[in-house]
């Protein structure tokens, strides 16, 4: 027993005494296992740059070398320790035998871990699936854009689609149905990859999508360059579709670590956006606007979100949910989700309620407020609060009523949400402000390229915000195109801050509001409003814009006088036959718009010597008794009154007798003011000179002329005639051969849109309009004598530029016509031809092309129509769809 407790003593002892040269050993194993593993690392490292992803068998030894680590260095350090005791019976002695035990299981652990370090394959090639199918339901009238699409990605320079439009109308439904159509179609991608982007994207977000996507290895803690690399590898030797949906700013694709699409790599980029602005920071090559759905289309999806046909079709609700389906304007979101809160909706009471709620507080119908949260986010998201202030301004307006931008812009200045001055730099912000909210889809382009417009859904929206999100339903009394005969009661103005109750059947106005905080009355195309109470405006203290045009009142009331910060009055078209004096009393005034009074006949001196801040007065087609003198003895106004306005800049004016006229063009401040200018009736007068010295050449863009029996021609010299005309009107002049007096420069009246010629019975043709690059309708009515539009002699080449903008030509009782032009020409924007009693005219001069978009319409009789000789049988039958007889 004595010798078995020896020789176990022994072998302990020999285990201590060893001890150290074999912590030595440990060491020595650890560092070798170590430089293993980071060698290893490193290869890792450079294989998942490449989209490779470790082996589970690679990744398992990592971890086991990460324990095995911290295990041997803390019996190296125990031994650190422990090294400083002596003796082997003391009870560090057993401490230190433990020791060396734990040490040489280690150190066995250490060398077959490092033995299992030789792996046959580190890494896996990522294969994610070429498409991930996004949840989409089947949408309705989407095909069409979907086919452009795939004509857009058929397209070898085209890298980057962009699909932009308004909120709700179907975008991301649109890119789900390109990703999901990858899955049953041919193509040549090896990965489809979808990302939500959002308002508030982050980079890291979009690369972690990718990665996931891409089936590669990612850590939290990644740097971010390291995975800008890592996806970059990836994709650089990959033809990849990347779709980004709900994109809000400029995406530095490189910043991500995606390659930018192009010829080369093969690769598209298509992104969803409610921002042009966007469409063009991403450098999209092509741009698609998803539109709105047509009637047909609406009706078909509200349909089938109410999914009862048998109440739809009802006598009692058809016509109820018609308005309805109007109402949403083709929005899709906004069909769906009225539909489906109409969906249990049997009584016509309840169909009834659904409109009214609409028309007033849409968002108490179940399911708006998501809509409008929607539309909120591209709200929140303009640039400041003017533009906002702007776009707010436009839900005055009826729905998909067509606003002209120029008169848009008046308001928005008159108003002081823009700048006051009323100079070039103030209609530019004001343009650029129009553009901004088109950009954000929040306006759409009217019926002409010089209109706006407003969806449905929008504008409830804009007055749902203007209320203070229903807070302050008063602040804009908003009751526009709605047929009323008779305005709100006077309690509806008390807190109101803007009124619009334009085109209406109102008569009259029969009570007196009180209103101090109105800033804003819109009463215009009440076409049969005809009184207005003398005492009406007189609460009105604050009222900065009012406009009363296309009224027919005779008499405005003398409580005009009480609006002391009005800004802008428009009484165009009004049947007023005299100004009150009280109107010199509105100091602040800006703008004194009187277009077409044809019965203006007496202005009081002092109705406009008042006016020291006017700036923009139109007399055009109106007053026209400068000379005249009051046999009342009364002093009314006068060129020189005019020219006491020292603020004035924009001028219209209507002048019918040559003395008018000489003393008009002698005084320099207002022929330098004038932008409308019509002449009639002017004996004498043998030719107008529109000399550059007069500055006319400047600010011209309205000139009319009427019965000036003498006139020859007119006369303009200079290089650049007239470079901001846009319509010019002749009518009854019997002794004009040519307009001009010598032939028009190719740089002169670059900006003619419209010309507008009758009963000019000496005129032999219009030739010179050939070379106008922005002319869009030309009317010439009566000319006896007119035989040829564009003459034989002019020399037009087949691919010819001429006309590249005309959209209508409209001709009647030309005896003598006998061409329009002297070839065949594109005209590629033309609409509308009217042709008659003309019957000399055999050839419309109109060549159809296979690139040609449209055929125009052709009104005429059907005997000039079958008279007519053709070059070619493909030009007829072309027009033969477009014919109406008249």
């Amino acid at each position: 027993m004595v010798e078995r407790l020896c020789t176990a003593m022994a072998s302990r002892a020999s285990r201590v005494i060893n001890l150290d040269r074999g912590i030595q050993l440990l060491a020595t194993e650890l560092i070798e296992l170590k430089d293993k593993r980071d060698d290893l690392r490193t290869l890792l490292e450079q294989a998942e740059l490449d989209g490779s992803r470790r082996t589970n068998e690679v990744q398992r030894w990592l971890a086991r070398v990460e324990v095995i680590e911290t295990e041997a260095t803390s019996i190296i350090e125990s031994f650190g320790q422990s090294r400083e005791r002596s003796g082997c019976f003391n009870p560090s002695c057993y401490s230190k035998y433990n020791l060396s035990k734990e040490m040489i299981e280690k150190m066995k652990e250490l060398s077959e871990l490092k033995g299992r370090g030789n792996f046959e394959r580190l890494v896996t090639e990522p294969r994610p699936a070429p498409v991930e199918e996004k949840p989409c339901r089947p949408a309705i009238g989407i095909s069409v854009m979907v086919q452009k699409v795939w004509e857009f990605l058929e397209e070898g320079r085209v890298g980057i689609i962009a699909l932009y439009g308004m909120g709700g109308v179907g975008k991301t439904t649109l890119l789900k149905t390109i990703n999901n159509a990858f899955l049953t179609r041919d193509h040549s991608y090896d990965v489809v990859i979808w990302v939500l982007v959002s308002k508030e994207f982050v980079v890291s977000k979009i690369q972690q999508s990718i990665v996931a996507r891409l089936g590669l290895p990612w850590d939290e803690s990644e740097p971010h360059e390291h995975l800008t690399s890592k996806i970059y590898n990836v994709l650089k030797k990959k033809r990849f579709l990347l779709l980004l949906d709900d994109v809000w700013e400029r995406i530095d694709l490189g910043d991500i670590g995606i390659p930018l699409p192009d010829e080369e790599n093969k690769c598209k980029l298509i992104f969803t956006t409610r921002s042009m602005d966007v469409c063009s920071d991403m450098d999209a090559h092509r741009k698609l606007k998803v539109e709105l759905l047509t009637d047909d289309k609406s009706w078909q999806l509200f349909c089938e979100k109410v999914g009862r046909m048998e109440i739809l079709e009802s006598l009692a609700i058809r016509t109820y949910a018609e308005t309805i389906v109007q109402k949403c304007g083709g929005l899709p979101l906004a069909l769906i989700t009225v539909g489906r809160a109409m969906a249990n909706k049997e009584t016509e009471e309840e169909w009834k309620y659904a409109i009214e709620l609409l028309n007033k507080s849409p968002l108490e119908l179940r399911g708006m407020e998501d809509v409008f949260t929607l539309l909120k986010f591209s709200y929140d998201n303009l640039e400041n609060e003017a533009t906002k202030m702007c776009f707010l301004y436009c839900s005055l307006f009826p729905h998909s009523y067509c606003i002209e931008k120029e008169q848009l812009v008046e308001y928005w200045i008159a108003e002081g949400i823009l700048d006051s001055s009323y100079d070039r730099h103030a209609y530019n912000k004001g343009y650029a402000v129009i553009g901004s909210l088109k950009a954000a889809c929040l306006l759409e382009t009217g019926e002409e390229e010089t209109q706006v417009k407003m969806n449905d859904v929008i504008r409830s929206f804009a007055l749902w915000i203007a209320s203070g999100c229903g807070v302050n339903k008063g602040k804009f009394l908003v009751e526009a195109c709605l047929g009323l005969t008779e305005a709100p009661g006077v309690k509806n103005w008390e807190g109101a801050q803007r009124v619009s109750l334009l085109d209406n059947g109102i008569t009259g106005l029969k009570e007196v509001p009180i209103c101090p905080n109105l800033l804003t009355l819109l009463l215009q195309w009440n076409n049969g409003l005809n009184h207005i109470p003398d005492d009406f405006f007189q609460s009105m203290t604050a009222l900065r814009l009012l406009d009363l045009s296309f009224t027919s009142i005779r008499k405005i009331p003398v409580s005009i006088g009480e609006l002391l910060e009005l800004r802008h009055l428009n009484l165009t078209a009004t049947k007023i036959t005299t100004l009150p004096k009280e109107l010199g009393s509105l100091a602040k005034l800006n703008h004194l718009n009187l277009l077409r009074t044809y019965s203006l006949r007496k202005i009081p001196g002092e109705a406009i010597a008042g006016l020291s801040e006017l700036v923009v007065l139109n007399l055009y087609y109106s007053y026209e008794f400068w000379e005249v003198q009051n046999s009342e003895s009364e002093y009314d106004v006068g060129l020189d009154v005019l020219e006491t306005l020292a603020h004035l800049r924009i001028l219209g004016l209507t002048i019918s007798t040559v003395t008018s006229l000489h003393k008009l063009f002698g005084i320099r401040s207002l022929v330098r003011c004038i932008q409308y200018l019509f002449i009639k009736e002017c004996e004498g007068l043998h030719q107008l000179e529109l000399s550059s010295t007069f500055g006319y050449s400047e600010l011209l863009r309205r000139l009319s002329i009427k019965d000036c029996k003498d006139l020859n021609f007119l006369v303009v010299d200079g290089e650049n005639w007239l470079p901001n005309l846009e319509v010019l009107a002749l009518h009854g002049l019997p002794n004009v051969t040519s307009v001009w007096k010598s032939p028009p420069r190719e740089t002169s009246l670059q900006n003619l849109r419209l010309l507008n010629i009758w009963y000019c019975h000496r005129l032999k043709n219009v030739s010179w309009i050939s070379s106008l690059p922005k002319l869009e309708a030309i009317y010439l009515f009566y000319c006896k004598a007119l035989e040829e539009v564009v003459s034989q002699q002019e020399k037009l080449e087949p691919d010819s530029k001429a006309f590249a903008r005309l959209k209508t030509i409209s001709i009647r009782d030309l005896p003598e016509l006998r061409s329009i032009s002297p070839l065949a020409l594109t005209f590629p924007c033309l609409k509308n031809i009217a042709v008659i009693d003309c019957p000399k005219l055999k050839k419309m001069s109109i060549r159809v092309t296979h690139e040609s978009s449209t055929v125009p319409t052709v009104y005429c009789s059907r005997d000039w129509w079958e008279g007519l000789e053709w070059d070619d049988l493909s030009t007829k039958n072309s027009f033969l769809t477009n014919f109406t007889s008249n």
